[in-house]
């Protein structure tokens, strides 16, 4: 609780032991295992190597990182490490993380994953280019999800998972989608927003999967992870992170946005709730303005009938997240209110504002109203929490 305020935090990161796949998956599968470096400076340097197959092979989250970005991260994150170095002593373990919450001010928080939002960034293989083969991809999932049940044990009225599945295969992901809500108690399960097997998310080999998130009345949410080898949502701005990392956390969610509202998910399933994290929330007035004016004005009701505007959808079925110092937020609430924006630290990455994010939301321009509702009212029915 902060100032009186009770607080979710809609999108907190753990970071995983950097064996977690050696211990989680089968022995079959351990070889192609991801695997956290050894010589990384910190702990939140939290990539991994990962073979590929297929040639040339490729290590995930390291050789898909450009090399110029690493001195300047580094030196941004070294005058915040002393914040992090009672979680770091313990290699962020489940107690930590609760500590991290109570010196932030945090209730419950919803907790997605960092070595995680670099493994699924491949594609299925296919002509014998290098991919992510399905079954290695549900093994993955599957096995950060038993360890994440785990890291939960710690406190379960505080802690609660999002569930890793792999798009490559929609029968397993629906199994695991399954597994993860009636035995673990998760609240959502979560994707990374780059395109596998050319599939949009509207296509409907994904119905099967929203299907099963609509009956046991769990979030589907989309995050941004490192670059990798499926959409490249920064339109080849990888010679600075600056650049990249701008365009790619906001664009990948957006384009998902357009797929569940235009392309007519919410038609199938219209009770399904959608989130749109770490992407911020001030470019969704103008989006959906443009996407209305090409539905009702241009061509979409020629291509597609929808029962009613996409923005119509968004309001209604969608939570966007809001960044604890994004001015332009207010802008979103004089558009859309102030129901369905969700408030995250982004614990324990490089750009996040701990211990101070809370802060920061609150020092902001929103009404004492709408700062209720996003800290606590909106993420409660995101996830269902009481």
């Amino acid at each position: 609780m902060k100032n009186g305020l009770r607080v979710i935090d809609s999108d907190m990161h753990v970071i995983e032991p950097r064996d977690l796949w050696l211990r989680y998956l089968p022995a079959e599968l351990r070889g192609r295992a991801p695997v956290g470096p050894a010589d990384a400076p910190t702990q939140r340097n939290f990539h991994v190597n990962m073979p590929i197959d297929g040639d040339p092979p490729v290590r995930s989250g390291v050789d898909t990182l450009p090399t110029q970005w690493w001195p300047s991260l580094h030196a941004h994150m070294v005058d915040y490490e002393p914040e992090y170095e009672f979680a770091e002593s313990v290699e962020f373990n489940a107690a930590s993380q609760v500590d991290a919450m109570n010196r932030e001010g945090i209730d419950i928080a919803v907790l997605f994953p960092s070595r995680g939002l670099m493994v699924m960034g491949h594609d299925l293989p296919h002509n014998g280019t290098r991919g992510l083969e399905p079954g290695l991809a549900a093994g993955i999932a599957r096995a950060y999800n038993d360890w994440l049940a785990e890291f939960c044990g710690e406190d379960r009225a505080r802690l609660f998972g999002a569930a890793m599945v792999a798009p490559h295969d929609v029968d397993s992901a629906v199994a695991e989608t399954r597994r993860c809500v009636e035995q673990f108690d998760f609240r959502a399960i979560f994707l990374l927003p780059g395109i596998v097997g050319g599939r949009p998310w509207h296509h409907p080999d994904y119905d099967p999967l929203w299907a099963v998130c609509q009956e046991l009345d769990v979030a589907v949410c989309f995050h941004g992870g490192g670059p990798d080898d499926l959409t490249d949502f920064a339109a080849g701005h990888r010679s600075m992170l600056m650049m990249w990392h701008t365009l790619s956390h906001c664009v990948g969610p957006m384009g998902a946005v357009l797929s569940f509202c235009g392309g007519g998910v919410f038609d199938r399933f219209p009770s399904l709730r959608a989130g749109f994290l770490e992407a911020n929330c001030s470019w969704a007035p103008w989006l959906l303005h443009r996407l209305d004016e090409h539905y009702d004005e241009y061509v979409g009701r020629f291509e597609i009938k929808l029962g009613r505007k996409p923005s119509e959808y968004f309001v209604t079925n969608c939570y966007v997240s809001v960044e604890a110092d994004e001015a332009p937020a207010t802008l979103y609430v004089q558009t859309y209110g102030n129901d369905n924006v969700v408030f995250s630290t982004d614990y324990p990455h490089p750009d996040a504002k701990f211990p101070h994010a809370v802060d920061a939301f609150l020092a902001g321009q929103l009404d004492d109203d709408s700062k209720r509702k996003i800290l606590w009212d909106n993420c409660a029915r995101l996830y269902r929490i009481g």
